[in-house]
């Protein structure tokens, strides 16, 4: 699905990944579950690409719904996986831990837990070997990404801004529709390690973008919402619980 010239997105609005794509390749942000392989082959295919044509795999951070299947393009094709250095053992298996789930309907998260068991979220092969990287660093890779870092939902949660799609991509960060409750809108996203430290990292957005920037911001979970930093934070802090 395109987004934008340049942007795709594979998954939907319970689960994603997505696509930048230029003439020296693509790199491709999370890797959702193992299912979305067959996805993401039906995507390449549509622009004439192939996963030889993936330069990188940059993940927001390591839980399981996010590194599906990053193995398999790293062992099949060579593609490296960058991680933060704070979450590579997490992607590698090594490390996990179980936040609490919070409020939650039963519907959404009913609709959750289908839509992971039909993706093969219950069969997640995590990383053998992933590249580091930290807060500030530039990739070379298609789009040039740039990491920022927002600890908190994980230690090593980042968010990549990639100037030449105008898009900021925060992973869990924060949601636009919450798993469990099913509500919409910019707010605080669920299963994170320590969810004070998530709301306050958010503020560094407006330190590395400027308050005024205006692009898309792109969750792992939820629909890609478009605005001002400053109109994000707002929406978000009127969110958060009490």
């Amino acid at each position: 699905m395109e987004l934008a010239p340049g942007l795709r997105r594979i998954g939907n609005d319970i689960i994603a990944a997505h696509l930048i794509v230029d003439d020296s390749g693509i790199t491709l942000i999370d890797a959702g579950l193992a299912g979305h392989w067959r996805d993401l082959q039906r995507e390449l295919a549509e622009i004439g690409r192939s996963p030889a044509d993936i330069r990188g795999v940059v993940l927001t951070h390591g839980d399981s719904d996010h590194i599906g299947f990053a193995e398999r393009l790293r062992r099949d094709f060579g593609v490296p996986v960058f991680v933060h250095e704070a979450d590579a053992a997490r992607a590698r298996g090594e490390e996990s831990t179980k936040p609490a789930w919070g409020g939650a309907k039963i519907t959404p998260v009913l609709r959750f837990l289908a839509y992971s068991i039909r993706k093969d979220g219950l069969r997640t092969t995590h990383l053998s070997e992933v590249l580091t990287v930290a807060d500030g660093d530039a990739l070379e890779l298609p789009g040039s990404p740039q990491v920022i870092g927002l600890p908190g939902h994980s230690p090593g949660s980042i968010a990549i801004h990639v100037p030449a799609v105008s898009a900021l991509f925060v992973g869990d960060g924060l949601t636009t529709g919450h798993v469990l409750t099913g509500s919409r809108g910019p707010q605080p996203a669920p299963f994170s390690d320590d969810p004070a430290a998530a709301a306050a990292s958010l503020t560094r957005l407006e330190t590395e973008l400027g308050a005024e920037w205006s692009g898309w911001v792109i969750p792992g979970h939820g629909e890609p919402w478009r605005g001002s930093i400053a109109e994000l934070l707002h929406a978000y802090r009127s969110a958060q619980p009490g």
